[in-house]
């Protein structure tokens, strides 16, 4: 994996990742708490990127492997040796005990027989109470989230048990003296409800003043932007997302009149969005823009297709020609700027295969670097989706902008199964651009992670007035999620339901039918396509 270097003077926490599907939220809980942390792979640590790295603390993720087993992952002996404190997590503790002199028996899974335990319980203290614990047990046991099959079944030397639970009798244990702390639940999780209070203590034991804000990120993410590019030209697709925007603006403020973007419009997008986004960089940004309309282009070549994958290949391959045709009008462009986020970074990597020889492929310009000779530019890849947003306010970008809802590349071409004609685009528009009001208005749009209105390759037969009419239906998807890799449907009231259908039907001629998706993903997608 490829070290990401942050400005030396920034305090730093290593999160050794021993593959834990809920490790990102450790670092997130973290950035919440304003302290920059790292996720690395336990294959990557070794001696010489402690050196390199110089962490003010660590900790150990979970992980799916049992210590028992020969072979299984673990930490370099030598980062029990820097004197920083360290927070061992489910896996992580049991490594931790296992290296430093205790012992761990293999439950069911494993082969020990051991009685494992899974999900919620309940963690009650004992007498002795740490600073680890503040703000715990105030009323009584705690509520936490279990998941493993082997424990611990002697403490390593120097460690005391600080909380119980039915099935992990060292669920909380410490060594004072080495400042190092053990717990056999998680608490990044949402379902260990007082988590966060136990990740602000352990960040306020090691020390850590909480100078990790996107004040001091904007300054510094200018600065190497300027380092970098110099005096060569920069060019960015603008897809009119907060991760592209953001991107831009930033380095904008950093390089002026050497960014150029590109939006490609395919014709695609909602209601009067090419012209807002337009508009916006344009007037208010003063940002060199290319508006590439390529709008018949793109139709023509969807027209009659109505296969899903077919769809996105098109509008992909579409998208690399009409960005490159521009890209090459400009002079000296020696850099494409993209908005690849953190977990791009992370998911790139396979804990137990060694590091990934290159980053997965997830450019919105496809092989667009490589095809014409360009490094990349990636002022985000440092920060999470909610920090983009707030480095998105602290540039500037109205709250109406930094709030929007996720929206895919591939545009209204994913929300129209079947085929694609400028008739079925023109209602889906007008559709859509009524329900996102009627949830505006209801004051529900930043309880939402995404919503939107699919138009079905359907008709029925309706009654209107005292006519027959035979239109389309049209299906409304809402969803809640934290990161979009799982989703519930939104539990909107039967009165909003019913008084959206009535708005879409009166105010949108071709729609005479309205449903509701109530599908989760799994086993859905968020998106029909």
């Amino acid at each position: 994996m490829s070290t990401i270097h942050p400005e030396r003077h920034h305090e730093r926490l290593l999160i050794i990742d021993f593959g834990s599907q809920v490790t990102q939220l450790i670092a997130r809980r973290l950035r919440e708490l304003k302290v920059y942390c790292e996720i690395h792979p336990f294959n990557t640590v070794d001696d010489a990127f402690l050196a390199e790295f110089a962490p003010k603390a660590v900790i150990f993720s979970g992980g799916p492997d049992s210590v028992t087993r020969a072979g299984s992952p673990r930490p370099p002996a030598s980062v029990y040796e820097l004197g920083v404190p360290i927070l061992g997590i489910c896996y992580g503790q049991q490594a931790m005990m296992e290296d430093l002199g205790g012992k761990v028996h293999g439950g069911k899974i494993s082969g020990g027989g051991g009685t494992a335990e899974f999900g919620r319980a309940r963690v009650t203290p004992s007498e002795a109470r740490i600073g680890l614990l503040e703000g715990w047990f105030l009323d009584g046991p705690e509520q936490v989230w279990m998941s493993h099959g082997d424990h611990v079944a002697r403490l390593a030397p120097g460690f005391e048990v600080y909380g119980t639970s039915p099935n992990a009798p060292y669920a909380i244990t410490a060594d004072l003296e080495r400042h190092f702390y053990a717990v056999q639940f998680h608490p990044e999780v949402h379902h260990t409800p007082n988590g966060a209070t136990l990740y602000q203590n352990f960040v306020r034991l090691a020390g850590f003043a909480g100078d990790w804000t996107m004040g001091a990120y904007r300054e510094e993410a200018i600065a190497k932007i300027r380092e970098q590019v110099g005096d060569a030209k920069v060019i960015c697709a603008l897809s009119g997302g907060v991760d592209s925007s953001v991107a831009a603006v930033l380095i904008h403020e950093a390089i002026g009149e050497q960014l150029t973007c590109v939006f490609v419009d395919h014709g695609l997008m909602r209601k009067d969005e090419a012209q807002e986004v337009v508009g916006m960089f344009r007037e208010h940004y003063n940002l060199p823009l290319i508006h590439a309309d390529e709008a018949e282009l793109f139709l023509g070549e969807l027209d009659g297709v109505s296969d899903p994958e077919t769809k996105r290949k098109i509008i992909g391959k579409l998208f690399i020609d009409v960005f490159q045709k521009h890209a090459d009008e400009i002079e000296g462009v020696k850099f494409l700027a993209q908005g690849t986020l953190y977990p791009d970074v992370i998911e790139s990597v396979s804990f137990s295969g060694g590091p990934s020889v290159t980053i997965k492929s997830h450019h919105n310009v496809g092989g667009l670097p490589e095809k014409m000779g360009l490094k990349l530019v990636e002022p985000l890849r440092e920060l999470f989706k909610d920090e983009v947003r707030a480095l998105g306010r602290e540039l500037g970008l109205p709250a109406s902008f930094i709030g929007r809802h996720p929206f895919p590349g591939p545009g209204l071409a994913i929300r129209c199964p079947g085929e694609i004609t400028p008739e079925k685009l023109a209602i889906l528009r007008e559709a859509d651009a009524v329900y996102i009001d009627q949830i505006r208005k209801h004051g529900l749009y930043d309880e939402i992670w995404q919503a939107f209105v699919a138009i079905l390759p359907v008709r029925t037969v309706g009654v209107m007035g005292d006519g027959r009419t035979y239109d389309y239906a049209c299906a409304l998807r809402a969803v809640t999620s934290v990161d979009g890799m799982t989703a519930d449907y939104y539990p909107f009231t039967h009165e909003f339901l019913g008084e959206t259908a009535t708005r879409i039907i009166n105010e949108v001629p071709g729609i005479n039918r309205v449903t509701y998706d109530i599908t989760s993903k799994p086993p859905g997608t968020i998106e029909w396509e």
